[in-house]
């Protein structure tokens, strides 16, 4: 008891320093967080819980319950970023427990707390966690309900009708964060593994080898002997049987009751069009066809890995090979690997085979990744695992290296986009003498000190990386600079954008903003029709509208447009005392 609470006091502390430090310091980052927040907020002004609307717009992007989230931590913090992002920090630490109590249940309390704090160090999970989208929330509930079946039906098919029940009521939750994609694929991983683990013979593919191997030659004959055993998983008796121990029935009720009475609800008050663009174009579509240029080839997946559960990825290739090995062995841990692997394989073979490819899709697989990474880590330091020192510092030189092409990555950008920001590129210097020290201590074989060593500088690279160096950066994020006249001014006043619209500008103005495209007459006309019209657009934009506007109309502010090279500015009706300063003005930065 007193090992489990200094492990429950260590993980909580650390998640919650990475994952909370400055979580409402930088503004939302377009594109997808000030949609998430601004259609909550936009929800929680007309007091409907029901239709998710951005830009006075239904948005048929995501379901629902990130929204209910928001608008429960607008209530208690009002509405601001740190609300915004509150639930999705809250519940990336909750994924952080449940992961180390995977790694208690799979394996023991070390690979568990090894698991929770490689899980804290990576890159993307951290991205996920702090971020007001509904990953975190998928991302939790999915290892809830993996977490659930490993306590209760993980030696053998539970017999309790409520473990199912509580199984699926968790992945139902996922349906309701980010729709079918919540269920099927955690049902996915969860049914590989009793395929497998319930086939008669654990050998199948170990002798499909050896057979194959006997038989000389290449040839089809060989082909078949050797792949044959790889889909006797999917012989169609033992499939359906399979299938059917895990109750279906239960798991469509489960979920449908968790998540099928919002589902009516919202096609109702919407005439079935949520449901027709959200099936149709956000599920089906993106499955069939790369959409908004998101495509990417079949080893996507695997450079995400690589750059998304980055530091602790320079330990995939070992953790995959100490996988490999138990395995083999049979032992005792063989169903825990084996459920983990299934848990890799399926998500990155499912959205492999999606056509269009984004690096947050296989996040729900990082608790499996991290309890992977664990074990490598501890049967390698407990001499259970073989791998050379040399490997081991070949993988620590990579470490070090990204952080100097970090740090020069870093310098460029800044130079280019963050000219008073100096200290920024010095970030690259965590992963650089994180890894001279590991280097340093693997000269003197002080292995576990130089494993620690590893992780603590991965969590403090993850800490600086979002939790300081973020900051720095939202302070050129001064989109909101352009509306406060507006909002303290001209609370009833009407805005619109030509030739580009950012999420952002709708939530932090607060008002819906009406989108012109590239029709400058009708945005002229817009400008012309009162003084409570304004207009966001850029500077060059600005001169396709100079002879179509009316002489009271002119700059009121312009700021810096955030990472690029142009200036926004907010075009409306001035004094005739101040058209001619803020023309000259505008005159003089061109």
């Amino acid at each position: 008891m007193a090992q489990i609470l200094k492990h429950h006091v260590l993980i909580i502390a650390v998640g919650s320093v990475v994952l909370f430090t400055n979580l409402g310091t930088a503004r939302l980052w377009d594109r997808d967080e000030p949609r998430n927040a601004g259609c909550a907020a936009e929800m929680m002004a007309r007091g409907d819980w029901v239709v998710p609307v951005f830009n006075d717009e239904l948005r048929t992007a995501k379901p629902v319950l990130l929204y209910w989230f928001i608008m429960s931590a607008y209530s208690l913090f009002g509405v601001n970023e740190f609300a915004a992002r509150f639930w999705s920090a809250l519940l990336g630490l909750g994924t952080v427990l449940a992961t180390y109590y995977l790694g208690r249940r799979l394996f023991n309390a070390r690979v568990a707390v090894w698991a929770a704090m490689l899980l804290i160090a990576s890159l993307m999970f951290n991205v996920s966690s702090r971020a007001a989208t509904p990953d975190s929330l998928l991302i939790f509930f999915s290892t809830l309900g993996i977490l659930v079946y490993v306590y209760t039906g993980f030696s053998g098919l539970s017999r309790s009708w409520w473990a199912y029940v509580l199984m699926y009521a968790m992945l139902g939750m996922g349906v309701l964060a980010k729709g079918p994609v919540g269920v099927v694929v955690p049902m996915a991983v969860i049914g590989m593994h009793l395929l497998i683990k319930r086939l008669p013979n654990r050998e199948v593919v170990e002798a499909g080898k050896a057979q194959s191997v006997q038989r000389g030659a290449w040839s089809w004959r060989r082909l078949v002997e050797f792949t044959a055993p790889l889909f006797r998983p999917f012989a169609p008796v033992h499939f359906l049987r399979t299938v059917w121990a895990m109750r279906p029935l239960t798991a469509i009720g489960s979920v449908g009751l968790i998540a099928l009475p919002w589902y009516v609800w919202v096609a109702a008050r919407t005439d079935g069009l949520w449901i027709e663009r959200f099936l149709w174009v956000e599920n089906f579509g993106r499955a069939t066809a790369p959409m908004e240029n998101h495509g990417g080839t079949p080893l996507y997946y695997l450079v995400v890995i690589l750059a998304g559960f980055f530091p602790a990825s320079v330990l995939i290739w070992p953790a995959f090979q100490n996988a490999i090995e138990q395995l083999r062995r049979q032992g005792k841990t063989y169903d825990a690997y084996l459920l983990l692997c299934c848990w890799v394989g399926v998500y990155l073979g499912i959205f492999t085979l999606a056509q269009t490819k984004l690096p947050n899709y296989i996040t729900p697989c990082y608790p499996a990744l991290a309890l992977l990474t664990a074990c490598f880590v501890q049967n390698w330091l407990s001499g259970d695992f073989a791998w050379s020192l040399a490997r081991i510092r070949v993988g620590q030189m990579i470490y070090g290296l990204v952080g100097v092409l970090l740090s020069i990555g870093l310098l460029v950008v800044a130079r280019e986009y963050l000219p008073d920001e100096n200290v920024v590129w010095l970030i690259g210097a965590v992963p650089l003498l994180g890894a001279v020290a590991c280097l340093v201590l693997l000269h003197y074989e002080r292995r576990r000190a130089m494993i620690a060593t590893f992780v603590a500088t991965g969590i403090l690279f993850c800490w600086s990386l979002f939790g300081l160096v973020t900051s720095q950066v939202a302070k050129y994020q001064q989109n909101h600079l352009l509306f406060e006249k507006v909002v303290s001014d001209r609370p009833q006043s009407r805005l619109a954008s030509y030739r580009c619209l950012e999420p952002s500008w709708v939530f932090y103005s607060g008002h819906t903003i009406r989108p012109f495209g590239g029709d400058s007459v009708a945005t002229a006309s817009f400008l012309n029709a009162s003084s409570d019209h304004y207009v966001i657009t850029t500077e060059h934009h600005f001169q396709d509208l100079q002879l179509r506007v009316n002489e009271c109309v002119g700059v009121l502010e312009e700021v810096p447009y955030f990472l690029k090279k142009h200036r926004l500015v907010l075009l409306g009706h001035v004094r005739p005392s101040h058209l001619t300063a803020g023309l000259e003005n505008h005159k003089d930065r061109n």
